[in-house]
């Protein structure tokens, strides 16, 4: 295995004094007398996201190991976010962030705030990743991967923390983009109870990791349809297909118009601000409340950077 449980409890040692410890709150509108749903609220971790975990794992060893090269990422929204934050925190400076050019404005200003060089290219994620590799091989730069062991070893924290909150967890939801999220989630999980299932999420949109599985391909560039899921938008990373099947019990595909509904729920009625990528597991778990039956559920709330001009529509459009 490229990560092992080993690698996140070093990771956890690495960033604890970086990282928000996010609470893991039960929904009192989800959950019955025989099943049970709680929230773990990477929306509320620093910079509204769950990629923060992951982005200063890999820079601590960077900087550990005093490289001074051109960081280098690319990234749909949340990951730079988190990359330039990362790299603020601890005083890494020289940062270049490649995005497409339908990044939200609320993560490109995030990311702009902590110092880093900002270059939109390419009309999607797919788009955007060609060009910034180009860009990274041409320069020499050193290049955090959002799908490299570092990253997502530090995103197996989150996992750490969800079963010190709660050890009768027996289900996980986690969104999927590229995987990266997930893999690091489930290795901690399952090391720590081997019976629990852990289900990825994917917009109807573009579901890259369930086509890969069906067809056995790493779909490394995947084509999607229109989507207000920013962040779930591309295709997988290697890694994460590699231990797909190992790290993934079954992957939901939710619909667009579900997912809006989720946002919108998750501010009238939990009083949460979640970016629709963050908010898949709650129209997940709408929608499929029947399997969930009976289980104790962890609903991974991976974002809250959603532009407010969007959030207004979906709160209009969904009453």
């Amino acid at each position: 295995m490229p990560v092992k449980y080993s690698d996140i409890k070093i990771a956890e040692k690495r960033i604890s004094d970086y990282i928000f410890r996010t609470s893991l709150e039960k929904s009192m509108f989800l959950s019955e007398k025989e099943t049970s749903v709680y929230f773990k609220l990477e929306c509320q971790q620093y910079m509204k996201c769950a990629k923060l975990r992951g982005a200063l794992n890999k820079l601590a060893i960077l900087k550990q190991n005093k490289i001074e090269k051109e960081i280098m990422t690319i990234s749909s929204g949340n990951h730079g976010a988190a990359v330039s934050y990362g790299s603020f925190l601890l005083g890494i400076k020289n940062v270049t962030i490649y995005v497409p050019e339908t990044s939200p404005k609320s993560k490109i200003e995030k990311m702009e705030y902590y110092g880093a060089n900002i270059v939109k290219a390419g009309k999607d994620y797919d788009d955007a990743h060609r060009i910034g590799m180009k860009a990274i091989k041409d320069s020499n730069g050193i290049f955090i991967d959002p799908y490299s062991e570092e990253v997502i070893a530090g995103h197996g924290t989150t996992a750490l923390e969800i079963f010190e909150q709660n050890n009768n967890i027996d289900t996980i939801l986690v969104p999927i983009g590229g995987g990266g999220i997930l893999t690091g989630i489930s290795i901690a999980a399952k090391h720590i109870n081997p019976m629990v299932k852990v289900i990825g999420l994917q917009t109807a949109a573009c579901p890259a990791m369930k086509e890969s599985l069906k067809d056995n391909v790493f779909y490394e560039m995947f084509p999607s349809k229109p989507s207000i899921c920013d962040g779930l938008i591309g295709g997988v990373g290697k890694i994460p297909y590699e231990m797909a099947k190992q790290c993934i019990d079954d992957i939901w595909i939710i619909e667009e118009d579900d997912i809006a509904r989720a946002v919108s729920f998750l501010v009238r009625k939990e009083k949460l601000i979640v970016e629709p990528a963050g908010a898949i597991g709650v129209a997940a778990v709408q929608k499929n409340y029947p399997k969930l039956k009976g289980k104790n559920v962890a609903v991974v709330i991976t974002g809250g950077n959603i532009d407010d001009k969007l959030l207004v529509e979906l709160l209009n459009k969904y009453s």
